[in-house]
């Protein structure tokens, strides 16, 4: 349950990365306000995690996913250059965080 929580916490830091582009330096309203709820999500659900388990890698996975899923997020639908190395490198970091959420401990 504990690795869920670090797993939706993730991709709501990729919505939190992404309304803070969108907002335009917090002068958008609607963005700064999705950001502000994506933050507060992504953060508690982490928290929570964090009771249950170690921070490292807890806080990895947490950070590749929002890493990954924003660079993705930004090559499909905010028209970021995509190229090879920026494929391979994003497919490292999944497999990082695969092998990282693997090597976590429940407590």
């Amino acid at each position: 349950m504990a690795w869920l929580l670090v797993v939706v916490a993730g991709f709501l830091e990729t919505g939190f990365a992404v309304c803070l582009k969108l907002s335009h330096g917090f002068t958008r309203l609607w963005p700064t306000i999705a950001f502000c709820a994506f933050a507060l999500g992504s953060f508690g659900l982490l928290t929570l995690a964090l009771k249950r388990l170690d921070v490292g890698p807890a806080y990895a996975v947490w950070t590749g996913i929002g890493a990954a899923g924003t660079a993705i997020y930004g090559m499909v639908f905010l028209d970021d250059v995509v190229s090879t190395l920026k494929i391979v490198s994003i497919t490292l970091v999944i497999v990082g965080v695969i092998g990282l959420q693997l090597s976590g401990s429940s407590h």
